[in-house]
């Protein structure tokens, strides 16, 4: 076990290697501006209850495909997923996600996925108060995957994005590109995603508004003979520096200082996930997002801010996950997901 523990640290070690030396003129860039951030949110609770990112994730579940394409198969069968997510307060997303594997080696999936920020005051120029409007974001996504050895997958997304806010709206391309190492004897898993390549077709104004294109490294491991195993991914890896305002404690409410430290930018890149599996019919899973705790230190965090839990379980052909996050103390974060495998009900 040993052994095979030493081999994904160094794979890892050479991922990140490869990684950062992707793209050198980044790596002291300050965090850029972009849109369509809605598009790093998960639509599988169990991606979600691990902190939120888990590329390196293995399962049964077609959910997954969007956190890594490669993680998409013909072990997935016929398999439908509906996923809902009540967010931060007035925010709710649903999806429906359909895979289905082709032969022994290959898969594909489609769905949509209907984003809704709830309802909003008009203000004008001059800041009087006009209707209410609801902004929506729409993706329509399809996904191939096909098995390059006996180990190692690789697969691709498409992500077609309509958006439309009050009377502007705007249309992009997405695409995200993955792979993924899985040794099944030693319970390890790594992947590497390139996400949200691509750009506008159409734009709400004349001014360009980028996708979050991300690269991101993923790594899984059971530890030894329990039932437990470990997550941890890297992502923003196409800039080392990620900044975030603090209050000091000594001064008033409105003063913040930036702050950017080594270890500071280290931690923010990275989420850690632990599970506990004791069957592949049930989970428990609790994840922590140093990022996202820090940027609530602007805000009002609490005790659970970039901590996230979630459970799931399977009976027969369905199953059904649930995860839960505070980010902010006075807005918490619900995900649920149910999962029907048609192969398996038919038989």
């Amino acid at each position: 076990m040993a052994k095979g523990k030493l081999a994904g640290f160094k794979l890892i070690l050479a991922f990140f290697s490869l990684t950062f030396g992707l793209n050198p003129s980044d790596a002291h860039a300050e965090t850029g501006s972009t849109s369509y951030e809605f598009l790093n949110i998960p639509t599988s609770a169990h991606a979600y209850a691990l902190g939120g990112t888990a590329p390196a994730l293995i399962q049964d579940d077609v959910a997954l495909a969007d956190q890594n394409p490669a993680l998409l198969g013909p072990e997935i069968e016929s398999q439908l997923n509906f996923s809902y997510m009540r967010y931060m307060g007035s925010g709710n997303f649903a999806g429906v996600r359909f895979g289905h594997g082709i032969g022994d080696n290959s898969a594909w999936a489609a769905g949509i996925r209907y984003l809704n920020y709830g309802s909003m005051t008009e203000y004008d120029e001059g800041g009087m108060a006009g209707g209410r409007f609801s902004p929506t974001d729409i993706v329509f996504e399809g996904s191939y995957s096909r098995d390059i050895t006996e180990r190692w997958r690789g697969g691709v997304n498409l992500n077609m994005i309509y958006s439309h806010y009050h009377v502007y709206s705007a249309f992009a391309i997405a695409v995200d590109l993955g792979v993924n190492y899985y040794d099944d004897e030693h319970d390890l898993s790594l992947s590497f995603v390139m996400k949200n390549a691509g750009g506008q077709v159409k734009r709400f104004h004349e001014a360009y508004n980028a996708l979050p294109f991300d690269i991101q490294v993923g790594y899984m491991q059971g530890l030894g003979s329990s039932p437990f195993s470990l997550a941890i991914t890297a992502r923003n890896l196409t800039k080392w520096k990620l900044p975030y305002y603090t209050h000091p404690k000594d001064s008033d409410g409105d003063t913040q200082v930036l702050k950017s430290t080594f270890f500071g930018n280290f931690f923010r890149h990275l989420t850690f996930g632990l599970q506990y599996a004791p069957s592949d019919k049930f989970y428990i899973a609790l994840g922590y997002d140093y990022k996202t705790r820090t940027d609530m230190s602007s805000y009002a965090r609490n005790f659970l801010s970039g901590f996230s839990l979630g459970a799931g379980i399977k009976v027969k052909s369905f199953g059904f996950d649930v995860a839960y996050a505070m980010p902010h103390k006075s807005a918490s974060t619900i995900m649920l997901n149910l999962n029907c495998n048609f192969a398996e009900l038919l038989h």
